[in-house]
């Protein structure tokens, strides 16, 4: 076969040329969304009377197979075309003959590949969603399985106040669905047909972009042709989010790591899920909150260089653009990898929730709740916060210390004080105390619980309809 550069009659593009230029190794993963919106834009050409009905039947039937055999394996993709949306051109031009040049009619790489990175784009993000879901579940469910326990909340890696076990899990499934919305927010975004745009000026062929994408299950239509072949906002957008969601799943593994360590000892890991040491057969090492911990960085280098081939692009479209697929790949894989290990990880790791409450039992954790107490005694809150730092730094880290001269100290300062008033000062009780809407009162915690399941029913009907616009083009290669 001549190696032709794709589009041009000049002569043959040499082998440094190809080496350098051909992305079909890194678009060979949009081969069944070119299929599916070639057989799309098909259709579109049978309505406009381009191709006639018999036409569009034997072309739809030549990709049809096409997909089929490279779903199979059967198919070897040729650098020497440059790329996945040529390979299968030609592909169909072998299968039915001269009818296969007719495809490309109204059509450009241009508008092609940008229906191609959408359709790979919608289906990630759906995969993903599913993945931080399945997370979520995981973490409403060791949340529910452990009311009662209480662990030393902190501020800057010290211990700070108590708060129930479940709520900081809790804190985490907030966190994922925050990610979730972005994810989803992106997917409508992402969900828009750019069929129809041609090069950069659109078709003159009357051809009805509604059709195309109403049978890919689109939302709605780019509404400028030059903005939607140069338009990769929805690649940048989707690495953002899942650099976010990775940062997110990073702090929780830094917990995880930290915790497990012989100094805290608040989780042990399960063997199979964790590795032990070359060396030190005392040991075993927290892998997945590591790795996971690292790829985090690699998610962010993902989306700088998207970020960092769009930057100064002037419209409309320019090759640099073929640089985006590589890092929106590895962003995907990242992070959807990522989830599913971690998620594993949670399901199965062991909390050591009587080490949490002993935790919880030393490090002045209620000293706030005595300043509470005092500032309800009618001291301004201000006083009482200086008067208990006064007594918590003569007590010099003894918990019993503490209540011995706060006992002593404060007949001075609260008129009828009795001994007995800080009784209340546990770590039980300072967590019952905390019965506002998002505390860490059980209460509180319970209702989060509630507001937690909506917010998974809500997700999953999000997700279901997404995963049905998805699914059309499974359907038009296969139904």
């Amino acid at each position: 076969m001549s190696k032709r550069s794709a589009g041009s009659s000049s002569k043959p593009a040499s082998d440094e040329f190809l080496g350098f230029t051909a992305s079909v190794e890194s678009d060979r993963r949009l081969w069944k969304y070119d299929i599916a919106g070639s057989i799309a834009h098909a259709r579109g050409l049978a309505d406009a009377k381009v191709l006639s009905e018999q036409e569009f039947e034997e072309m739809r039937r030549g990709l049809r197979e096409i997909a089929s055999r490279m779903r199979r394996g059967d198919l070897a993709l040729d650098r020497d075309l440059e790329d996945i949306h040529m390979n299968i051109e030609h592909m169909l031009v072998d299968a039915i003959g001269d009818l296969g040049e007719k495809l490309h009619t109204g059509r450009s790489r241009n508008d092609q590949v940008a229906l191609d990175a959408r359709l790979y784009t919608r289906e990630a993000l759906t995969s993903v969603i599913a993945e931080a879901l399945a997370m979520q579940e995981v973490l409403l469910r060791r949340a529910s399985g452990c009311k009662g326990a209480i662990m030393p909340g902190y501020t800057h890696m010290q211990r700070a106040q108590p708060v129930l076990l479940a709520h900081h899990l809790l804190a985490h499934f907030w966190r994922l669905q925050r990610d979730i919305s972005r994810l989803s927010d992106c997917y409508s975004r992402t969900n828009v047909s750019p069929l129809g745009a041609g090069a950069l000026a659109g078709t003159a062929f009357g051809i009805d972009r509604e059709v195309a994408a109403g049978l890919l299950r689109m939302g709605s239509l780019t509404e400028n042709s030059l903005d939607a072949v140069s338009d990769r906002d929805f690649a940048a957008e989707s690495a953002f989010a899942l650099s976010l969601l990775m940062v997110h799943l990073s702090s929780l593994c830094e917990e995880l790591i930290i915790w497990s360590s012989k100094e805290f000892g608040f989780v042990r890991l399960p063997p199979h899920l964790s590795s032990g040491s070359s060396m030190m057969p005392q040991k075993r090492n927290p892998d997945i909150p590591e790795l996971v911990r690292g790829k985090t960085g690699r998610a962010i280098g993902d989306l700088v260089a998207i970020l960092t081939v769009l930057k100064s692009l002037p419209l409309a479209y320019n090759r640099d653009l073929q640089e985006d697929k590589e890092n929106l790949y590895d962003v995907f894989d990242t992070a959807g990898g990522s989830l599913h290990a971690l998620r594993i990880l949670l399901d199965e790791i062991v909390f050591d929730t009587v080490r949490m409450g002993k935790s919880v039992e030393t490090g002045l954790l209620t000293a706030t709740d005595l300043a509470d107490f005092l500032s309800n005694k009618g001291m301004t809150f201000r006083s009482a916060h200086a008067l208990v730092r006064d007594i918590s730094e003569k007590a010099d880290g003894s918990d019993e210390k503490f209540m011995e001269m706060a006992r002593r100290v404060l007949p001075d300062h609260i008129e009828g004080f009795d001994p007995h008033d800080l009784d209340s000062l546990t770590p039980e009780g300072s967590v019952r105390r905390r019965e506002c809407e998002g505390g860490t009162a059980p209460s509180s915690v319970v209702a989060q619980m509630r507001a937690a399941g909506r917010a998974i029913d809500d997700t999953k009907s999000r997700l279901g309809k997404m995963q049905r616009q998805v699914s059309a083009v499974d359907e038009i290669l296969w139904s």
